[in-house]
């Protein structure tokens, strides 16, 4: 008996672990597709990449630095200042002349540096600065409006999975159904019993067919939004995945008014933070670009030094020595670059990019209450169908169900059974076509104006 159990134990110890599904509700989807979604991670690099170009722009307030330093040849020098190498001369003494005569090299090592801090530049620095701010929340509002985006898909891969799911189920209700009247008929016929015709039969082959086609597209769809909650939630097509919603069912209707949500739209919208970001970062540009024909003041300190051996160092106040010298000195200058010209053009053109600007913030302020209203009356439309649908559809089945419980006892045709299966399928099909249509209008009507952040 015991090496029975040991047996079981073993065979049961390499059976494969069955694989659990990850069951998720809409609201855990969004937050995996937010965490798990790359373009969202792009996107706040780029805001990033924005708050670095502030920091380089503040950083030109500092202090900086210019240094150089290099190593060369320099003509060697033997002897005096005067002809014939004389080092002093009592009178009549002529300067040597034989710079070009060279007489051996030796290496001249030399730096220079310079350490300055602007002190005012005319406001380039903090209209420059200011652009970049406006830039930073120009990219901060690119992030909002891909976390919307992807909130979006979620949703129409979430509802798009139970609509295609419900609608898979409803047909194969239906081919079930169909498939039982259709052995019913056969039967009938081989026996001879029954008010049944063969053109009753093939009406319910034609019926039988056309279900199983769709019944193939909406499998199709089904695995399709299956797939994509899957990568968008970043659990991985090769992992299972449940939904924990059985059926999908209207959301509840929007209880904010249009002028309400319109209001709302104008505030929260990421596209009108982008423009009123986007016209304060131009209006610095226009202001920076105008600096630019103005100096810049600075203040810091310079040191050179040079030293060559093989050379005498010439120590005359009179006579600078290039070779070999050393020198420090506080600085205080003013360093003007101006081309009236390029500097006018640049102006012209960052007023053109703040005009064109401001005619999008115009268009914007009408357009997107008009957005607002287009989605607001699709909500309220799809809504009163669902209603309608949903008591449809309810109907359609009793019809479905009693016509063809008649046909079972024998006193319905087959065509009148091929027709309430229709009319039940085209309805319920309907319904939950227009309750995905109305779940995503909400959806979208939350993301108009700015819900989805």
């Amino acid at each position: 008996m015991r090496n029975h159990c040991i047996k079981a134990l073993l065979i049961l110890s390499c059976l494969p672990t069955p694989a659990y599904a990850e069951t998720l509700n809409l609201d855990q989807a969004v937050q995996l597709a937010l965490t798990a979604d790359q373009r969202i991670k792009e996107r706040e690099h780029l805001v990033e990449a924005a708050r670095s170009l502030l920091s380089e722009v503040t950083g030109n307030e500092g202090f900086t630095v210019d240094a150089n330093a290099f190593v060369a040849l320099a003509p060697r020098v033997d002897g005096g200042f005067y002809r014939d190498n004389l080092v002093t001369c009592n009178g009549g003494c002529e300067p040597r002349s034989d710079l070009y005569d060279i007489d051996g090299v030796v290496p001249w090592t030399n730096l220079s540096v310079t350490i300055v801090k602007p002190l005012y530049t005319f406001g380039k620095i903090e209209n420059y600065a200011e652009a970049a701010r406006g830039n930073i929340d120009i990219k901060q509002a690119d992030v909002t409006l891909q976390r919307g985006n992807t909130i979006l898909d979620v949703h129409r891969a979430y509802y798009g999975y139970l609509t295609a799911r419900e609608t898979r189920k409803l047909l194969a209700d239906v081919e079930r159904r169909i498939d039982s009247a259709l052995e019913l008929v056969n039967k009938w016929l081989a026996d001879g019993s029954g008010d049944v015709r063969m053109s009753d039969r093939y009406a319910l082959e034609s019926g039988l067919g056309l279900v199983r086609s769709y019944l193939s597209q909406a499998g199709a769809v089904e695995h399709i939004a299956l797939d994509g909650l899957k990568v968008l939630t970043g659990i991985g097509m090769d992992k299972e995945l449940e939904v924990s919603d059985t059926t999908i069912r209207p959301v509840a209707l929007p209880e904010q008014g249009l002028a309400a949500l319109q209001e709302q739209a104008l505030a929260r919208r990421p596209e009108m933070i982008q423009v009123e970001s986007g016209l304060r970062a131009r209006r610095s540009l226009v202001a920076a670009r105008d600096a630019e024909g103005k100096p810049n003041i600075y203040a810091g300190i310079g040191a050179r030094a040079a030293y060559t051996p093989g050379r005498d160092s010439l120590e005359n106040p009179h006579v600078f020595d290039i070779y070999n010298h050393a020198g420090l000195s506080p600085v205080l200058g003013i360093k003007w670059d101006f081309n009236g010209g390029v500097k006018d053009a640049r102006v012209a053109q960052e007023q053109a990019q703040l005009e064109a600007l401001l005619a999008t913030a115009a268009f914007a302020r009408q357009g997107i209450p008009y957005q607002v209203s287009e989605q607001y009356l699709k909500v309220q439309s799809n809504y009163e169908r669902t209603q309608s649908l949903e008591a449809g559809s309810r109907a359609g089945r009793r019809w479905m169900i009693g016509t063809y419980a008649d046909f079972e006892a024998g006193l319905e045709k087959a065509d009148k059974v091929i027709t309430a299966f229709q009319g039940y399928v085209l309805a319920h099909s309907d319904y939950l076509k227009t309750v995905y249509d109305y779940n995503m209008d909400v959806v979208r009507l939350k993301f108009v104006t700015g819900e989805l952040q």
